[in-house]
């Protein structure tokens, strides 16, 4: 048997009556064979004599597929025997041709000449966040595979592994049509972002499989997984390669970079999964900011005038990264005056986080870092960095020393911007609003004079033919 697998070109797998064996379980050997599909559509043939012959296959594949079967038939007890012959003339299919209903199928023709300790996996983890511009570097990475299929995995909870790719019977992982999701990133047309995938490709001197699933965790956000299972030696090097250039594709964060965004903390009901909402705020113009001239010269000045000094104080060894806070009751404009900040910023990434988002301050920080130059924007920080005086619990402490250690962290050339607000500056704990480096410059947001209300009633009454009478009637 050996000398016809190594000496001929296509072998076929020949199963004899068995006598006492069962019929499925001679057919679930010939789907096995055929890569899941059923028997009479995969160039299966009856004989007379009382025989079931499977194939063509290369001698590799046969190989591989006759140590299963005969190991699954000497784990059962069952008296069917396995022969091979030679297959004539006819030519065994490629994979690209072949039909699979599991995933273990497909990586065993696949790697059918590979032995396991002759292959290795090297494992990257994403943030889930940034799918959208992974998923465009993985479209460029493998746009020729030899085969690609979508997986259904009816476990949630357990990462799709090459380990779990390999289990069989009932524990299998069937393939399936691919799964998307639209990501909306702002632009005209969303990113189509894959559930999990399955990749078999071959360079010109050896193949390889890549698998994209997700880590999940319970009220966690999910973690995009890619594995790559490679030959020991040349495989290592490829990997590599390819990792460097989905880390190049998180660094770039084309899809992210100079737009308004915040996590997701609500239903969205375009239907559309982003994991981050990119916002699409109309550009304010100065003009339209409802402050005092004043006041609006010193935000000007430490903002625009700071940022455009970044370089100049960068050389002289100074810092490059400020923190603002502005300060007023309720409704007097402050974010009115944010997506004033956020729409005439060159080159920022703007990032909202909300008093209910806390949580994620971390999360927030490190895309900050990323995408940076960067405005942050904390709206109420007096919910996160309350007085330790009047705060109700360890946990509001364990915020607040988050917030100083993520604003201590940075660099001193990172190039973020702090801007927070709160109606309460009384309340805020000193370590936040009385010191430089974290609080560099408190700005007032005062009630509206006369002229700002009328600032207010043509910003908000246009469209209306509104007379100068009525707007000084409404202002007075």
């Amino acid at each position: 048997m050996d000398k016809i697998l190594s000496e001929t070109k296509t072998v076929q797998l020949v199963f004899h009556n068995g006598g006492s064996t069962p019929f499925e379980f001679v057919m679930d050997l010939l789907r096995e064979g055929a890569g899941g599909r059923e028997p009479d559509a995969c160039a299966v043939t009856i004989a007379r004599q009382g025989k079931v012959s499977c194939g063509p296959f290369e001698p590799s594949v046969a190989r591989v597929l006759l140590d299963r079967a005969q190991e699954r038939i000497q784990a059962a007890g069952h008296p069917l025997q396995i022969t091979s012959e030679p297959a004539g003339g006819t030519k065994a299919p490629h994979l690209s041709e072949m039909q699979f209903k599991w995933a273990i199928d497909a990586l065993s023709w696949h790697f059918a000449d590979m032995p396991l300790n002759k292959l290795m996996t090297t494992v990257r983890l994403f943030p889930g966040h940034m799918r959208a511009d992974v998923q465009v570097a993985l479209d460029k990475l493998f746009a020729s595979p030899i085969r690609f299929f979508g997986m259904y995995d009816p476990e949630r909870y357990e990462t799709l592994s090459f380990a779990r790719l390999q289990r069989a019977g009932r524990d299998a992982i069937s393939l399936a049509a691919p799964q998307y999701r639209d990501i909306d990133i702002g632009e005209a047309t969303p990113i189509k972002c894959l559930e999990s995938g399955l990749w078999l490709c071959e360079t010109s001197e050896f193949r390889y499989a890549v698998v994209l699933s997700y880590y999940r965790e319970y009220k966690r956000e999910d973690i995009m997984r890619i594995e790559f299972l490679v030959p020991v030696g040349a495989g290592e090097c490829f990997a590599q390669r390819s990792f460097d250039e989905l880390e190049r594709a998180v660094h770039s964060s084309r899809s992210y970079r100079g737009k308004i965004l915040s996590f997701d903390s609500e239903p969205n009901y375009s239907g559309q999964s982003r994991g981050v909402t990119v916002h699409r705020w109309p550009i304010v113009d100065r003009a339209d900011v409802i402050l005092p001239e004043k006041t609006l010269n010193l935000l000007d000045r430490n903002v625009f005038s700071f940022v455009g000094t970044r370089d100049a104080l960068r050389r002289r060894g100074q810092s490059t990264r400020k923190g603002i806070l502005l300060y007023g009751p309720p409704g007097t404009g402050k974010t009115h005056t944010i997506r004033y900040l956020a729409t005439n910023l060159p080159n920022h990434t703007t990032l909202i986080i909300t008093a209910q988002q806390v949580e994620l301050l971390g999360v927030y920080i490190n895309l900050a870092r990323l995408l940076q130059p960067a405005l942050v924007v904390i709206e109420d920080v007096d919910l996160l960095a309350r007085n330790r005086n009047r705060m109700r619990g360890s946990c509001e402490e364990a915020l607040l020393n988050e917030l100083l250690n993520e604003m201590d962290g940075l660099k001193e050339d990172a190039d973020i911007l702090f801007l927070l607000t709160t109606n309460r500056p009384e309340e805020l704990e000193a370590a936040v609003a009385g010191r430089p480096g974290r609080i560099d410059q408190a700005i007032e947001v005062p009630v509206p004079d006369a002229k700002g209300r009328a600032k207010l009633v043509r910003l908000y009454g246009k469209g209306l033919p509104l007379t100068d009478a009525a707007v000084d009637e409404a202002v007075h």
